[in-house]
């Protein structure tokens, strides 16, 4: 049955699919929620497809934020072969209105819908998105990828950048990073922050130390880096913490580019499972640590989004604000209707 406030959100990765349907008034369905494995599907459309039979809904409007940079409705997931076209979504899911927007600008967009519950503070202080002054945010994660966007609050609007932050090239800031960056180099040719900061990147990091150090590097995966270094192995330790180091960088790097002066947010799974590190650790140092401005960065604050769907959250938003993009016209965004 169509519903003419239903909403179809999709947050999808380039590991992970998550699907719930909303009401425009009444928010996330949670009890519709499903976590989906990218790689047990042939396409999104078959997914989407399925979902929807199976709860025999018909929405009216869906948002579909991927992990991606979407351009005239279309996009190419960065991580993982689907190819996502949102005429072809409209037609094969008999959706009227459909929008792809970038994963990071529906996590940029969840802000204007944050408590001080839904953050933990990683330094002093918490940015505050509740004050009516204007202000300017900073999010990224570490996840399949590295995904990063910037948003404004301007005049009580929020606006999001979408952009392709994570892929900006690392910058070694000490010796043994000069030496992650010379194995890194000899194996990817190009090295930007996503081959050390992402799942994956961890993993990288972990293998370029033990060629450094010279000492076997056993692990097969991330999950396997974190569970051996809780268990004492000093090599996944060391991974561990130089990850969060280089991740203090990065951030400080693009707060510095976006000139996010009220807050820098840091999302995803591998912040929740980092989270003891990145607030004991030198992510903060190394955060402030950009020469002439490292006053100005020591007084920024950083947190992790602790919100359990962040990304549909935002979805959400941006849903509510659809008709007003469709009559705007559609960019280098998705809105197809």
């Amino acid at each position: 049955m169509s519903t003419a406030n239903q909403v179809l959100l999709a947050d999808l990765g380039g590991t992970n699919l998550r699907l719930v349907l909303a009401d425009a008034e009444r928010g996330i369905d949670a009890g519709t929620l499903v976590n989906l494995r990218v790689a047990e599907h042939p396409s999104l459309e078959a997914a989407a497809r399925s979902y929807l039979r199976a709860r025999a809904a018909r929405p009216e409007v869906a948002v579909f934020a991927v992990a991606g940079r979407v351009e005239q409705g279309r996009a190419q997931i960065t991580n993982h072969p689907w190819q996502i076209d949102c005429t072809a979504l409209r037609s094969l899911l008999d959706i009227p209105r459909i929008q792809l927007v970038n994963d990071f600008a529906a996590m940029g967009a969840s802000l204007a819908a944050m408590t001080p519950g839904d953050l933990a503070a990683i330094g002093p202080g918490l940015p505050r998105f509740d004050a009516q002054t204007d202000a300017s945010f900073a999010v990224l994660g570490p996840g399949t990828g590295l995904g990063a966007t910037a948003v404004l609050r301007h005049g009580g609007r929020w606006l999001v950048l979408e952009t392709e932050g994570g892929h900006i090239g690392f910058a070694p800031q000490d010796v043994l990073e000069v030496e992650l960056l010379r194995v890194l180099t000899a194996r990817f040719g190009r090295v930007s922050n996503e081959r050390l900061i992402c799942g994956g990147g961890l993993l990288n990091v972990y293998r370029a130390l033990g060629e450094v150090h010279g000492v076997p590097a056993p692990a097969l995966s991330p999950e396997a880096v974190t569970s051996d270094a809780l268990r004492g192995d000093a090599l996944a330790s060391e991974a561990l913490d130089r990850f969060a180091l280089i991740l203090g960088s990065v951030a400080g790097d693009l707060a510095l580019a976006y000139g996010t002066w009220d807050g820098v947010l840091l999302a995803g799974g591998l912040i929740a499972q980092l989270l003891p590190r990145l607030q004991s650790g030198g992510f903060r140092e190394r955060f402030a640590a950009k020469g002439r401005f490292g006053d100005t960065l020591g007084k920024i604050p950083s947190a992790a989004i602790v919100h359990a769907q962040p990304g549909l959250l935002g979805a959400l938003a941006i849903a509510g604000r659809q008709a007003e993009v469709h009559h705007c016209g559609a960019h280098a965004g998705g809105a197809c209707s």
